[in-house]
């Protein structure tokens, strides 16, 4: 019996380790996501390439920003105002996505699953407030865009996204176009930015009307 709790222990030992090991190294080095792997192990496509912050367009990371978590440049990883709203009208569980910031939806990526669960978010929230320390807000959006799905058919990273959608790279999307993106990413599977029909072209359309109103505070950490 003692035996098999030292290996219960070892498991549980690599299992914490390893997010935060990777934690580190993914400082440095491209990353993929637990999807993606997933994805290459059943046989599945995936068609990424990672493209340096520098190189993407400026209104696609307004836009996603915007549309993702405004207050990315000021949060600590979590978004505790957010995060109080769903606790005062939920159980959590049923959370609206402005409540999952970028470094939750990139800790998910990296190290976790998808779907929701109280075990999902439980691990979610410290390795989020963890990521953040040892990881800059810049890298952390490089990682995001480089990590997130964006089609049906094992697109990920906006570069794959840009050029499935409108044929042209990331780096060279209008305004219109960045926002379409950033409107699909809650479900690339169902929206289509290349194909917007009248509600996404709507959300689209709210969205570039809010960039404007928030300003520089979008990249203010970048």
């Amino acid at each position: 019996m003692g035996r098999v709790w030292r290996w219960v222990w070892k498991i549980a030992l690599v299992a914490v380790a390893t997010p935060l090991v990777l934690g580190l190294l993914y400082n440095v080095v491209p990353a993929p996501s637990t999807l993606m792997l997933a994805r290459w192990a059943g046989g599945q496509p995936v068609e990424r390439v990672w493209l340096p912050l520098d190189d993407i367009s400026p209104n696609l990371i307004r836009s996603v920003l915007a549309s993702e978590d405004a207050r990315f440049c000021t949060h600590s990883g979590v978004d505790m105002v957010e995060l109080q709203g769903v606790i005062d009208e939920s159980d959590g569980l049923n959370a609206p996505r402005g409540a999952s910031t970028i470094t939750m939806q990139l800790v998910k990526n990296l190290f976790l699953w998808n779907g929701r669960s109280f075990i999902r978010k439980g691990l979610e929230l410290p390795l989020a407030l963890y990521l953040n320390v040892v990881m800059p807000k810049r890298r952390q959006l490089e990682l995001y865009l480089n990590l997130a799905e964006w089609g049906p058919d094992g697109q990920f990273g906006v570069e794959a996204g840009a050029r499935r959608a409108f044929r042209r790279g990331a780096g060279d999307l209008t305004a219109r176009q960045a926002a379409l993106l950033a409107v699909m990413l809650p479900n690339p599977h169902r929206r289509d930015a290349g194909k917007p029909g009248r509600g996404l072209s709507r959300l689209a359309a709210n969205l570039q009307a809010r960039i404007p109103r928030e300003g520089a505070e979008l990249t203010a950490c970048l």
